[in-house]
């Protein structure tokens, strides 16, 4: 079996097992009032990602002004009663149907390990929602950068170290290939993408990249890579 060499998973967890598509969309459609066929998912998204490269800060804290940000662009409710309601929604975004058992199925064989640019207190709700899967965290108030920088997993492979665990025998598992996987691969990691948005067009709520990485393994979906590597 192809898994035999790795003890430890890596795990992006915001796009890869938290779906944060679906908690923009649904808070901003909610918030606004405003309905699909109003604001498209595209529109929505990529006013979304430049309120989030100009409020690059703590989840738990900027999301706020990421709204607003979004709010003015795309002519909605900016007041501050609109923007405390997306910060509140970004906290309790939920799981993809499939994480919380594919995440427990995959904790019966390897050591799980969260690498998310999430900061601290939204991780603890997000792990919450999956039902506090992991051996270890590894956040952005912890490395003090954001993925992709080669800092965060130079970071999490001298935490890991410390355990004992060596590099080779980490699979990280993402489903961005601008914030994990292309970075991942450079630095030497073996790679699984979860290719959320398969079968969809664009990169939805995530970076652009000019050309993707090929991965060491691909999935759709959490529940198909945990019946790869340990079984259905």
């Amino acid at each position: 079996m192809p898994y035999d060499s790795f003890k430890v998973l890596t795990f992006d967890v915001v796009g890869t097992l938290i779906d944060f598509e679906a908690g923009v969309l649904d808070a901003v459609r909610k918030i606004s009032g405003r309905k699909a066929v109003e604001l498209s998912d595209d529109q929505i998204f990529a006013s979304y990602k430049r309120g989030r490269d100009a409020h690059p800060d703590r989840s738990s804290e900027v999301m706020f002004h990421v709204y607003r940000y979004l709010a003015k662009e795309l002519e909605l409710p900016a007041d501050d009663a609109a923007c405390d309601a997306f910060q509140l929604a970004v906290l309790r975004w939920q799981p993809f149907s499939d994480s919380v058992e594919a995440l427990k199925r995959l904790r019966t064989r390897f050591r799980l390990v969260a690498m998310t640019n999430a900061d601290r207190v939204a991780l603890s709700c997000y792990a919450h929602a999956l039902d506090n899967p992991f051996h270890d965290t590894i956040c952005a108030d912890d490395t003090g950068v954001a993925k992709p920088n080669p800092e965060f997993f130079a970071y999490n492979k001298g935490r890991q170290s410390a355990f004992g665990y060596k590099q080779s025998e980490i699979l990280h598992v993402a489903q961005s290939q601008h914030h994990d996987i292309g970075i991942a691969r450079k630095l030497g990691y073996k790679v699984c993408w979860i290719e959320r948005r398969q079968g969809m067009k664009g990169f939805g709520g995530t970076p652009e990249v000019p050309e993707l990485t090929k991965p060491d393994f691909h999935f759709a979906t959490m529940k198909a890579f945990a019946d790869a590597a340990v079984g259905s």
